[in-house]
């Protein structure tokens, strides 16, 4: 019986754990919008967009269908088009470029930080300089806040001024995170985040939501994510998308954003704990100097002559979990394979996705169970 109970697989994020925290409280929350029967901008979207706005500090929120459409939307706002490029960091997942290529504009590779996993700022520069030379022009950068850190806003604020480019954070992963004691959402010109039910704040399906301190973006973006539309909704003055949020899951995220800070808390005592035991053994995540992460993944770095594949299998083995984000950069992938890369090429994220590999991380991953992932790590490395 002890054998089958060692074995109990464990869950790679943990949503049924958080669900019973929350009981009747979700319920509630459905239960009211059931009755109510406003399932398209409902009460509780506009109430949600108010509670975003009040968390992040910036002063217009704007939610909608998906982290994709968050990035999307703004593109599209500010007429991003052919001859058009954006700068992305190819290590990260694939909609950071495909909103870019969407509008018909060019989305140009760019590497990360070694340490960080986060936008290189010396490839960004590169980048520009190549986008300049292929006859395009460079008009916005999307950092990512990869993994849950947040990229640093500085550095980037600074070239995107010098070189004319407006800033869309990529804050998919990140929301909630801060940078120099400021939380993400307000830098740049706008940020975009996911409500997918695996984010730090995540909801029962589909959600994103994009926030900004500029007001006449704001107004074409809530125009944007119903068709256009202008004044009357059959004057269409814009192309656009059906991208609203539902009312159903702005209920929810309202009830999840009670706790999100508790949550915070959790998954950064889980990620030391982690980074405690397993620093001599692999390369832990680094967070830089004035960031602080809400771990939407807890990602570490095999040494070389260890065999992933390997690891992971003697890992499940244990009833232990492994994602990898990601075993290939957008650049890598068939359908970007064609888009410029920032001179001197892509080596570290091209590095990145042969040895990353992610362990389970939640905010409701107790002591006993995090043991049981560092003693699998510890018996798979010693294999």
């Amino acid at each position: 019986m002890n054998q089958h109970m060692q074995l109990e697989p464990i869950p790679f994020i943990d949503i049924a754990a958080q669900r019973r925290r929350l009981g009747k409280s979700i319920d509630d929350a459905v239960a009211r919008v059931l009755d109510h029967c406003q399932f398209i901008n409902g009460p509780e979207v506009t109430a949600l967009e108010k509670a975003l706005a009040d968390y992040s500090g910036a002063k217009h929120v704007v939610s909608c269908a998906s982290g994709t459409d968050a990035l999307l939307m703004v593109l599209m706002a500010k007429n991003v088009g052919p001859g058009d490029a954006v700068l992305c960091p190819t290590f990260t997942f694939c909609a950071t470029g495909e909103v870019v290529t969407l509008t018909g504009a060019t989305p140009v590779f760019v590497d990360v930080d070694e340490e960080t996993f986060n936008i290189d700022v010396n490839s960004l520069k590169r980048g520009i300089a190549t986008a300049r030379a292929r006859g395009l022009k460079p008009v916005a950068v999307i950092p990512v806040d990869l993994f849950g850190q947040s990229a640093d806003h500085d550095a980037i604020g600074a070239v995107a001024e010098a070189e004319g480019l407006f800033v869309l954070d990529d804050a998919a992963q990140g929301f909630g995170a801060t940078y120099k004691n400021r939380k993400l959402g307000t830098f740049g010109l706008a940020t975009g985040t996911s409500f997918f039910p695996a984010k730090p704040l995540g909801c029962f399906g589909d959600g994103g939501a994009i926030f900004t301190d500029d007001e006449e973006l704001a107004r074409t973006l809530r125009s944007i994510r119903v068709h256009g539309q202008g004044s009357d909704k059959y004057d269409n003055v814009r192309l656009g998308l059906t991208a609203r949020l539902d009312t159903m899951q702005a209920a929810i995220l309202l009830e999840k954003l009670k706790i999100f800070d508790d949550e915070i808390a959790a998954r950064n005592r889980v990620a030391e704990r982690y980074s405690r035991a397993l620093g001599n053994l692999v390369a832990v995540p680094r967070l830089a100097p004035g960031c602080t992460s809400v771990w939407a993944q807890y990602t570490i770095r095999l040494s070389d002559g260890i065999d992933r594949d390997t690891f992971a299998a003697a890992l499940k083995a244990q009833g232990v979990p492994t994602m990898i984000y990601y075993p290939k950069s957008v650049h890598q992938q068939t359908a970007y394979s064609h888009y410029p890369v920032a001179d001197g090429g892509l080596p570290v994220s091209e590095r990145l996705s042969k040895d990353v590999i992610a362990l389970p991380m939640h905010p409701y991953l107790d002591e006993a169970t995090q043991d049981r992932v560092i003693a699998a790590v510890r018996s798979a490395l010693s294999a």
